[in-house]
């Protein structure tokens, strides 16, 4: 417990500081935000605000992760390296999408046959580690009712379904100053006391307690008004890194809690897609993903980061004691 509590101080020290040597260098390199030209009429003053802020808490996250990691296990099951790589390969993706929403000066990116493409062979590879991990396996724990379920060989496609959503889905929450950042320190708070109570506290609960702490050294600049954005660089590695640690748990099922406001973005763009295709043209939401839908509604950015925060919270605790 007190190398949790360690990884979370150092983490956000460390991120702190990677935060404030960042910001003039993005300022510097002028990799500024291209703002949607259908967003809300109040986006539009963010035009030029520095994004892959993300590689702070990214960089805090790995760090202090592998400083406080315990290698006394096997590297090849070692968890905490496991979330590591798989972030990190997520990060991957979306930092070459941000490289290109600059190069061409659009708020247009990879297109995402390009991001399917690499998210799917991740997914393949991260589903495949986790079903011949020891501790992993193709076994789920279903939360509430202390109950197993065998997915045998299904694991893998199943998991992999899971993993593209997800990391999606973090990609679409990362719309509001601090929005994705504060759901997702919550997140991982969770995270880090389910594995701290299944015994993996030295290995999967420290990189939880490190992404915790980057991400409130980077909230500092990311708070509204936010100083820098964290860009697809930053929401691809913690939608990759919050999959990462609830598979490894065995706990995927708690996404759909912990997770719910990555989930709803992910499903309000769905549905305000399919309704507009069926209906010639008609929205059910004033615009999607619905953290904007709120904003339209007449809520600040403060008000609906309150609200998804305070949910989240809600929903983690329930989470806990559904598992617990």
């Amino acid at each position: 417990m007190q190398r949790m509590m360690l990884s979370v101080v150092l983490a956000f020290l460390v991120g702190a500081l990677l935060g404030k040597l960042l910001l003039p260098v993005l300022y510097k390199l002028k990799f500024g935000q291209n703002i949607y030209e259908l967003a809300p009429e109040a986006h539009k003053k963010k035009q030029g605000t520095p994004i892959m802020g993300g590689l702070t808490f990214a960089g805090a996250a790995i760090l202090i992760g592998l400083l406080m990691n315990d290698y006394s296990v096997p590297l090849t099951q070692n968890m905490t390296l496991a979330v590591i790589l798989m972030a990190l390969g997520n990060m991957c993706i979306g930092f070459a999408d941000d490289m290109t929403k600059i190069r061409g000066g659009k708020n247009a990116g990879l297109t995402a046959r390009q991001k399917m493409f690499f998210q799917t062979i991740l997914a393949l590879a991260f589903s495949t580690y986790c079903y011949f991990h020891p501790q992993v396996g193709s076994v789920i724990r279903i939360p509430f009712l202390k109950a197993e379920l065998d997915l045998g060989i299904l694991y893998i496609p199943l998991m992999m379904f899971v993993i593209v959503g997800t990391t999606n889905s973090a990609n679409l929450l990362d719309g509001l100053d601090g929005l994705c950042t504060g759901v997702s320190m919550l997140d991982f708070a969770a995270m880090a006391v389910i594995a701290a109570a299944a015994g993996l506290g030295g290995d999967l609960g420290v990189i939880c307690c490190a992404m915790v702490g980057g991400l409130m050294g980077f909230w500092l600049y990311n708070v509204c008004p936010a100083k820098m954005f964290m860009g697809d660089t930053g929401s691809m590695f913690i939608g990759g890194a919050v999959v990462a640690a609830a598979m490894l748990l065995r706990q995927p099922l708690i996404l759909v809690l912990i997770a719910f406001w990555m989930l709803m973005s992910s499903l309000s763009v769905i549905i305000q897609v399919t309704y507009f295709k069926k209906t010639g043209g008609k929205r059910i939401f004033k615009m999607s993903p619905i953290h904007h839908h709120f904003e339209l509604c007449g809520m600040s950015e403060f008000q609906i980061v309150a609200m998804y925060m305070t949910t989240t919270l809600a929903l983690c605790l329930i989470t806990l004691m559904g598992v617990l």
